[in-house]
Order: C-alpha cells, then sequence, then structure tokens
C-alpha cells in the first residue's frame, strides 16, 4: 500500500512539471552535492541594461594564485561567449590591459559600458594521468576551483554600475582532465542574464 501510494505521488508530481524542469532540478540537486561543476555569483547591485547596450570586455593582466596557469585573455574570451547571445552590441579586447587602456578603448570603440574581469583565484587540481605523472602529489587530487572578479563601468561616467565575484567549483563527475578556466562558460552566461533581468536556465 505505501508503494501505490508513493508511486501515485510521483505520477501526480511527473504530470505537474515539465520534463525540462525535473531535469534542471536534478542537475540542480547533483551540482549542489558537488557531483557537477556548481557556481555562485555575489553581486553588489541588482542594475539591469538595455539589450542594446554596446558592451566592451577586457581583463586585466593579472597572473592568478593558487597554482594555476590560465590562458591569458581566458576570461574575456569566456565573458564574450557568455555576453554574444544576449547583447548583440559587444566586442572584446584582444589581449589582457590595464583599467586606464580598457576605459580608452571602449570609449574609442563608442561602447556605453567596460565590462573589467579579472581572475583572482585558480585552484588547478590533478584530474588525469599525465597531470598526476607531474605532480605525484596526493593532496593535490581533487576538484578544481576558481574566483573571478568583474567591474561593470559606465564609461561616460566611469561609474561602477555593478561589481560581482563568481566562485566556480567542478564535481566528482567533471573532474577528469579538465581546468579552472573550463568552469567559467556556465556562470558568465548567467552574469549576461541576470544584466538583462532574465531567469536562470
Amino acid at each position: 500500500m505505501r508503494s501505490l501510494v508513493l508511486l501515485l505521488t510521483l505520477l501526480a508530481l511527473s504530470g505537474c512539471m515539465h520534463v525540462s524542469d525535473l531535469a534542471q532540478g536534478a542537475h540542480d540537486e547533483l551540482s549542489d552535492a558537488g557531483l557537477l561543476d556548481h557556481s555562485s555569483t555575489r553581486r553588489i547591485n541588482n542594475f539591469r541594461l538595455q539589450p542594446d547596450s554596446f558592451i566592451y570586455i577586457a581583463q586585466g593582466a593579472f597572473a592568478p594564485p593558487g597554482g594555476a596557469y590560465p590562458r591569458p585573455n581566458v576570461v574575456a574570451e569566456e565573458a564574450f561567449n557568455g555576453f554574444i547571445e544576449y547583447f548583440p552590441m559587444v566586442r572584446r579586447a584582444r589581449a589582457p590591459e590595464g583599467l586606464d587602456d580598457a576605459m580608452n578603448e571602449a570609449r574609442a570603440a563608442g561602447a556605453h559600458y567596460l565590462l573589467y574581469t579579472r581572475f583572482a583565484k585558480a585552484d588547478d587540481r590533478i584530474g588525469n594521468f599525465d597531470e598526476w605523472s607531474d605532480q605525484e602529489a596526493v593532496d593535490r587530487l581533487g576538484i578544481d576551483s576558481g574566483v573571478i572578479q568583474l567591474m561593470l563601468i559606465e564609461t561616460n561616467t566611469r561609474y561602477l554600475i555593478d561589481s560581482a565575484r563568481i566562485h566556480s567549483r567542478g564535481g566528482l563527475l567533471t573532474l577528469h582532465d579538465t581546468k579552472p578556466e573550463d568552469l567559467l562558460g556556465p556562470p558568465m552566461e548567467d552574469y549576461a542574464r541576470s544584466l538583462l533581468g532574465v531567469e536562470a536556465r
């Protein structure tokens, strides 16, 4: 009798929810449990941008502590990839640069906003046989993690519109052969959506 009630409850719930909702719920649960990649974003403001805003994306020349050596411009590249779907008018710097240079380039391009990014921390743990052969350190086994800092600045006034901190970590099921920079795509898309006031998917 008990199993019949449980079965009827599950059937009732599945009738009320879409398959995509069930899949997203399962993904969220597995992420929270540490089995899949997970990220959390903290913003200082809840400012929203217009969809036709022109955003120039740049990355500071800062080598993050934590034992990882990500590509020099990877944060700007991943931010560009995350923003291009939601903001048609977006450009990025070709190489890391200082804030003043990035601001000058953004103004010269006619951008409304500068998104200035940096890799504040990156911890590349051993996740495959080659890395184990290089390091052979048991304390370095584990999941990758990283911290990204973002500043959204209005180019005309140099006013800081928003500042955000993204903390990403890998999952036990996805730790093989990954790097901290591989975790940047989804949270960058989420941040772009949040600037438009669109719900995360």
